[in-house]
């Protein structure tokens, strides 16, 4: 008997040797590598379904000409996402995740979740509307290789020798929903760009690593004013500047924002099905439900 047991520890010690022996450093040259890590970043991990909680912090300011900057809310977020494989006869398997999200705006003295807010550009007392999009799905699954054949390009620096970090900027441009069908007689055009600069554990080129031990972001966006603010075409844009990194489940998010989704938004605190076909919205999209009356949002 003690030579049998023997023989099954070496034989798992030797299987445990060789699994790790298979281990190896992905190559962001190959397109098949930078898939996997393209969906490390995006998902937090290469399995189907793993559910990741993305969340941020910040201030957001206003910005008019021949102004002061003024602070003019503190903010806190989330995005509940996950991802799911998918296959194409041409390109192979590739993945799409599908999400939700959520920002609250905060009074910047107090923290308090504001339900209006004294506007200092018009004097009005605007009423607040959260950022509460569903969905924000991405559009067309992601694969090593596009419909052309070009391959799927994956860029990460090395920040020492324990973290890597990645840079992606964003800029919108498209027809403003406010404005129906006369975005060209009208100049009616949404205009924004996002900024990230995220931060990868060492593991996101593991081979064997199958989700992320942890990552960070600065998320930065600077945009046209809010449509709830009633700016009425004044000067100025938005800036946005926060912090984040990703959660292992929804009690480990902020506090405030645990409270707002279990009392008001309880479907953010899971993504939506993986085979949603649903159109993404959008702050814009979104104003305009609650403006037409097919959407309300209460927040106490």
């Amino acid at each position: 008997m003690r030579s049998l047991s023997k023989a099954i520890l070496l034989l798992g010690a030797s299987l445990s040797l060789g699994a790790a022996a298979q281990a190896r450093t992905l190559d962001l040259g190959k397109p098949e590598d930078a898939l996997i890590v393209s969906r490390k970043i995006t998902c937090g991990s290469t399995e189907d379904g793993k559910v990741r909680f993305g969340t941020w912090w910040g201030r957001a300011y206003g910005r008019v000409p021949w102004e002061k900057d003024r602070l003019l809310f503190n903010v806190v977020g989330t995005n509940v996402r996950q991802c799911a494989t998918t296959k194409d006869k041409d390109r192979g398997e590739g993945y799409r995740s599908v999400s939700r999200e959520i920002m609250l705006y905060l009074d910047p003295k107090t923290n308090a979740v504001l339900e209006a807010w004294d506007n200092p550009y018009t004097g009005a007392k605007n009423t607040v509307i959260h950022v509460a999009n569903d969905p924000v799905n991405m559009r067309e699954p992601t694969f090593a290789r596009s419909k052309d054949g070009t391959p799927i390009k994956v860029e990460l620096e090395p920040m020492g020798k324990d973290m890597f970090s990645g840079r992606s900027e964003v800029p919108l441009y498209y027809e403003n929903p406010l404005l129906a069908g006369y975005q060209k007689e009208m100049g009616g055009m949404y205009q924004a760009m996002e900024i990230f600069t995220r931060f990868y554990p060492k593991n996101i080129l593991d081979s064997n690593a199958k989700s992320l031990e942890g990552n960070h972001l600065a998320w930065n966006r600077v945009s046209q004013w809010l449509p709830w603010m009633n700016m009425e075409g004044r000067p100025g844009i938005m800036i946005f500047v926060t912090a984040g990194n990703s959660v292992n489940s929804f009690e480990d998010l902020d506090p405030t924002l645990k409270d707002q989704i279990n009392r008001n938004f309880p479907k953010y605190k899971e993504p939506p099905p993986t085979n949603d076909t649903r159109p993404n919205e959008t702050s814009w999209t979104y104003y305009k439900k609650i403006k037409d009356g097919t959407e309300k949002q209460n927040v106490k």
